[in-house]
Order: C-alpha cells, then sequence, then structure tokens
C-alpha cells in the first residue's frame, strides 16, 4: 500500500521510513513523491484540526491515503498556550529561540510550570479519518539547558 506522510520535514520522514523497514508492505511517499509542492493551509485552532485538515488536503487532492500530524506545547498557567500556535507563538516570523524566550519570560513569576507536548496523528484511509493523540507530561525549567532537539525542547523537562 502507498502511504503518504503529509510534512514536508525530511528528518520525520526518514525517521518513519525507518520505523516501517518493510517497503513491501507499506511504501511511504512524501510530498514532493506525489507532486505536492505547495505549502497545506493549517487554519485549524486546534492540533487534531490541523492534523485533520493536512491528511484531507492530500488525500481529497491527490487521492493517496495518508496521515499527517501536528504538535504543540500546552503550557497550564499560560491556559494552554502556545498549543496550536506553539511554532509562531513569538510572531511569523520569529524563531525556535523567541518562541523559548516568550515562554519563559511569561512565567517568570509562576510556580505552576507544568506543561505537555500532544501530538495528534490523523490518518486516512480510502476516506475513513482515524485519529491517534500522545501525550508528554512534563514542566518548563526557569532557563534553557542542553544543545540536543528542537523547537522547545531546551526548556521542557519530561
Amino acid at each position: 500500500m502507498k502511504l503518504v506522510f503529509a510534512t514536508n520535514n525530511n528528518n520525520k520522514i526518514k525517521e518513519i521510513k525507518h520505523l516501517l523497514n518493510n517497503p513491501s508492505v507499506v511504501e511511504l511517499l512524501s510530498l514532493s513523491a506525489i507532486g505536492c509542492l505547495e505549502d497545506i493551509p493549517e487554519t485549524s485552532d486546534t492540533i487534531k484540526g490541523n492534523a485533520i485538515q493536512k491528511a484531507q488536503y492530500v488525500y481529497e487532492k491527490y487521492g493517496y491515503n495518508c496521515f499527517a500530524d501536528d504538535t504543540g506545547l500546552e503550557i497550564e498557567a499560560l491556559n494552554d498556550e502556545p498549543g496550536v500556535y506553539s511554532a509562531r507563538y513569538a510572531g511569523e516570523q520569529k524563531s525556535a529561540e523567541d518562541n523559548m524566550n516568550k515562554v519563559l519570560t511569561q512565567l517568570i513569576d509562576k510556580s505552576n510550570r507544568n506543561a505537555h507536548f500532544k501530538t495528534v496523528i490523523a490518518l486516512i484511509i480510502d476516506g475513513k479519518i482515524t485519529c491517534f493523540e500522545g501525550i508528554v507530561e512534563g514542566e518548563i525549567t526557569k532557563e534553557k539547558s542542553g544543545a540536543e532537539g528542537f523547537g522547545y525542547d531546551p526548556i521542557f523537562k519530561p
């Protein structure tokens, strides 16, 4: 079966291909492999909504079974912000560093630093949508540490 991963992140595609490790059962295709070179809209106000929107876009426009994911950091003291806006929390043209700095500034006087990462995967097979959700609980540290990871990893402690 051919299955499209609706992402432009080549590292994610490599990781999933490695996990599947059996192309005779599932042939994982990238967006570029099916000719999808445009940015897929992410206009939902929920993480789940964005994952579904991306998967539906590929299924409806290109006719492939597919899956898409969306992830957000939800911080209790910030009413679950940045959430769906995690990648652009400090502004559309800002960096991951800017996003982290904004979070740290907003939490300066807060004792509750509980947070979690939420990922939703939307899978569409023959038009049927199934969603999967994963959550990693943790807290926001008071300062950045480590050089590994990406996004909010330097300020998130599971």
